[in-house]
């Protein structure tokens, strides 16, 4: 890779999937790009947690820079970390033992689990408490968002219509940041504009569309949490439930790249709006760690976790530079194509 004072400024858009605490995976990779100055963000879509990491890094971003994103990121983590030092969802000592982040064995878990079965986040949180809502308050400045440099597309889910909804710089508060990331066997929806709304993922996770419509950067870089695919047939209880949560949150967004790469194929290179399908530039970044870790995990937020999806993605970012530096500004390195043979 030619040195970074060498290489020309690169607009670049992110696309970030939402996976809970896996988000700590796409905050590893934001971090490295960050140390990038050829690499400029002009752009990002999130849902759930890829909506929570795009907002605290556009923020931060508005406030100092490369640096004080990185910054914000960090201080983002620690906060979510030390909330969950409090929650009773906690490992057992087994698992610790073990070196296991599932938290499949823990007593309150399996009980949250089985009640939320049986009761709703209505019955058993009638005042509608989440504690990311004082997280977000300490580490996002929603004034200074609505004028951040860096567009956000956020989506959330509308319950009555089953469609997802855009946010962007301007019209995003705490409640929607919170939306995007509503379980709805945990929280509440969250009403917005006399709307009440779920998690973005059920519709787009995340949104790629207003990437390619609204931003003037032609390489769009997905960070994906979800694994798309598993060598092994789930067959205990909680690993058909975990697979069944990784391909209804990863559907809307292959259904959406299929669509893209549709467009592409029929778009006019050469005019308006076809000339942005026709010349989208796609990427991703991903890792296998994730086949190794099922849904519970996600509502593991032990800073020693964390840190360790952090690095992963760190090192994944790193990775695809070294591999892939020379190619963005100039062609895919993820082939969205072969998606239409799958239709």
């Amino acid at each position: 890779m030619p040195p970074k004072n060498q290489r020309s400024l690169l607009p670049i858009d992110l696309a970030l999937q939402g996976g809970g605490s896996h988000g700590a995976f796409t905050w590893g990779v934001l971090d490295r790009l960050l140390e990038e100055p050829w690499l400029q963000i002009v752009a990002i879509s999130g849902t759930s947690a890829g909506a929570m990491n795009a907002a605290v890094l556009a923020d931060g971003w508005t406030e100092g820079g490369a640096e004080g994103a990185r910054a914000a990121l960090d201080a983002y983590w620690q906060r979510v970390s030390r909330a969950a030092a409090f929650s009773p969802l906690q490992r057992t000592l087994v698992d610790r033992m073990l070196g296991r982040w599932t938290l499949d064995s823990s007593p309150v878990f399996v009980a949250m689990d089985l009640m939320t079965r049986v009761f709703s986040p209505y019955d058993l949180n009638p005042r509608g408490f989440n504690p990311l809502r004082d997280i977000l308050a300490e580490s996002i400045d929603f004034t200074r968002l609505a004028r951040s440099p860096i567009k956000l597309f956020i989506t959330a889910t509308n319950v009555h219509t089953g469609r997802g909804r855009i946010f962007r710089n301007a019209e995003i508060t705490a409640d929607v940041l919170l939306a995007s990331a509503c379980l709805p066997t945990m929280f509440q929806a969250v009403e917005i504009d006399g709307e009440p709304y779920w998690d973005g993922g059920f519709a787009g996770n995340p949104t790629i569309t207003p990437l390619v419509r609204e931003s003037e950067a032609h390489d769009s870089i997905l960070v994906q949490i979800n694994p798309r695919e598993r060598p092994s047939t789930p067959r205990t209880a909680a690993e058909i439930l975990n697979r069944l949560n990784e391909i209804s949150f990863n559907s809307p967004l292959m259904k959406e790249l299929r669509m893209i790469a549709l467009l592409r194929e029929v778009a006019d290179p050469g005019k308006g709006e076809g000339a942005r399908w026709a010349g989208m530039r796609t990427h991703r970044i991903m890792t296998d760690l994730m086949t190794d870790l099922g849904y519970s995990s996600k509502l593991n937020a032990e800073w020693e976790f964390l840190t360790i999806l952090r690095t992963d993605g760190r090192r994944a970012a790193g990775e695809f530079l070294d591999a892939h530096a020379d190619d963005l500004g100039h062609r895919s390195t993820t082939d969205i194509d072969m998606l239409l043979s799958e239709c």
